[in-house]
């Protein structure tokens, strides 16, 4: 069998695709087409959007007769999440017309509009680029949006991450001109990718076949793990003396996505690689990424994510071939604290006389309701105040550099809105996250998004029936096992198993540091909070300090204990 015969079937259809091309233009210029082949489907997505349908109208449509809803789901690629006032309203203009009225803040600090009809995709596109923003490489087999601790404290070791991200992600841009020919019309806009050529050259970083998969990238310090850093396949760690970073700890091989029954398949946190200095960290993240390309599966997309080269071959055999395309030996790990998670959400000083403030946007989803008018407060804020805005990794937002006379004006603003801030939330409700789910998402099995008020209600009726409903802790809700909310690490993982059914995943720690262990495999959402109930009344009770986190707890009583409490509510199978 040759070489060829050995790929899956989408490494052909990226090899065959001049440069992301295929037949997308065509598509897109006739009228009667309502959606992207599948081949194509497989190339927008390194365009920044998925296809898709309204799986809420699906079943109707069908006995009516008619095709589905197609639609997709569309993501600006934002480095570190950081974005200007301007740009934000022109984002936020756009989704009346093109979207759904709404924009989601993602967990990889991007913005995503939904709902987008295939006629509304090229003007949506073009007028991203003309705000310095891109949609190239926000999905697909390339490096993602780059992430970063979302800290706006004046420091230069934050200014020169932010910077770090921003670099990373305009060299890791695929430079095909086939991007700005279909979406701005061959007029060069520079986001990073070159122009059209007549005859392109295979991606000088990436090739003609891309990578495998997704790869993924963040950057931390360790005493803010916010991004979840070990969940990526490169985390770099900085290392730093207060002000200053001199180097990065590095970590290979971290990754979330998985298959229920599969146990081929599993979310894996990243392993120590080495150190090295600051000026070798884009030469060093180039020669892993050329690494993957050269180990990682393309013939089993399952099985594809650096996360497998690195458990299945280890450390040792990765880091030679990584130091052989770097062309030095990496550093010894260097001693750090260990990793923590700060709360960016409040008033919080700057360090040059200004505060920033982080608002928590439930989901993510920055929309108007009957009850919340958070959209048109944060429009308000931006034409007012135009200030400086951080997308932050938990899918909330943060405004910067406020002054004091203005602190009380826009607490006010937001306040009028009827906008809910820190002090409005119970703990677990703050640092709740959940993926979009249902109806947007084809992979999802059961809701997310939709699901996470009442199973956070659950939690937090249950913590206060034993007086700990101000608990510090993290529920991660997710709609299928790819873990687009980082399920895997945090106290609570709930992930979608099948409609109205969730696995539940126990023991990870707040700070991401540690990987969860499956506790129930089929749970009724209605039954979550019974469920909960033996945990979280032996940790009321058996807690060896206030210091202990919910995470902390069920990891130190083991396997046994976990399967006992399991059974105690006769709300999961045995797994």
């Amino acid at each position: 069998m040759s070489k060829d015969d050995k790929l899956s079937e989408v490494e052909h259809i990226k090899i065959a695709s001049r440069g992301l091309r295929g037949g997308i233009a065509a598509t897109l210029d006739d009228e009667s087409a309502i959606k992207f082949s599948e081949s194509d489907e497989k190339l927008t997505k390194f365009l920044g959007f998925y296809q898709g349908y309204n799986r809420d109208t699906a079943t109707e449509r069908k006995k009516a007769g008619l095709d589905k809803e197609w639609e997709v789901m569309l993501r600006a690629k934002i480095p570190g999440g950081r974005l200007l006032a301007h740009q934000y309203l022109a984002l936020d203009g756009l989704v009346d017309q093109f979207s759904n009225g709404t924009l989601r803040v993602t967990s990889r600090q991007g913005l995503q509009f939904h709902h987008v009809m295939k006629g509304n995709i090229r003007p949506l596109l073009r007028t991203i680029n003309e705000v310095m923003l891109s949609t190239l490489g926000g999905c697909g087999d390339v490096v993602r949006n780059t992430i970063a601790v979302p800290s706006p404290v004046k420091k230069p070791m934050y200014r020169e991450i932010e910077e770090t991200a921003k670099a990373l992600s305009r060299a890791t841009l695929p430079s095909t001109g086939g991007y700005h020919e279909l979406w701005v019309d061959g007029e060069k806009i520079d986001t990073g990718a070159s122009a059209p050529k007549p005859e392109e050259a295979p991606d000088p970083l990436y090739g003609k076949a891309y990578l495998p998969r997704k790869f993924k990238i963040a950057l931390a310090v360790p005493e803010d793990n916010t991004v979840d850093a070990l969940a990526n396949d490169i985390a770099l760690i900085a290392l730093h003396d207060g002000e200053n970073i001199h180097g990065y700890n590095v970590y290979i091989g971290g990754g979330f996505g998985m298959k229920h029954n599969n146990a081929e398949t599993y979310p894996r946190l990243a392993s120590p690689l080495g150190s090295i200095d600051k000026a070798d960290v884009m030469a060093l993240c180039m020669a892993i990424i050329k690494f993957q390309s050269e180990h990682g599966d393309r013939g089993d997309r399952q099985h594809a994510r650096m996360k497998y080269v690195v458990a299945e071959k280890g450390t040792d055999f990765c880091r030679d071939e990584i130091e052989k395309n770097f062309g030095k030996t990496l550093n010894k790990f260097e001693k750090t604290g260990p990793l923590k998670v700060i709360d960016h959400l409040g008033w919080h000083e700057q360090g040059d006389g200004r505060w920033y403030l982080g608002v928590p946007v439930l989901s993510g989803r920055i929309k108007d309701t009957d009850e919340h008018r958070i959209r048109t407060a944060f429009r308000e804020i931006a034409r007012i105040y135009d200030l400086p805005m951080i997308l932050m990794p938990t899918e909330d937002v943060i405004f910067c550099d406020i002054t004091e006379d203005d602190k009380a004006d826009i607490t006010t603003l937001l306040q009028h809105h009827k906008v809910p801030l820190k002090e409005d939330h119970l703990p677990a409700e703050l640092w709740a996250m959940s993926c979009v789910a249902l109806p947007t998402c084809g992979k999802a099995l059961t809701e997310g998004e939709r699901a996470r008020v009442p199973i956070v209600k659950m939690v937090t009726d249950t913590l206060a029936k034993h007086d700990l409903e101000q608990e510090k802790i993290a529920v991660r809700i997710t709609g299928c096992p790819n873990g687009c909310s980082r399920p895997y690490t945090g106290d609570i993982g709930i992930v979608g198993r099948a409609p109205g059914i969730y696995s539940i995943f126990l023991g990870g720690d707040f700070e991401g540091t540690r990987l969860s262990h499956k506790v129930a495999d089929m749970v009724k959402m209605e039954q979550i909070g019974d469920f909960l109930e033996p945990f979280i009344a032996s940790f009321a009770k058996e807690r060896t300090n206030d210091n202990e986190g919910f995470g902390d707890f069920c990891e130190r009583i083991g396997d046994e204990r976990r399967k006992m409490l399991a059974a105690q509510s006769g709300a999961a199978k045995k797994l």
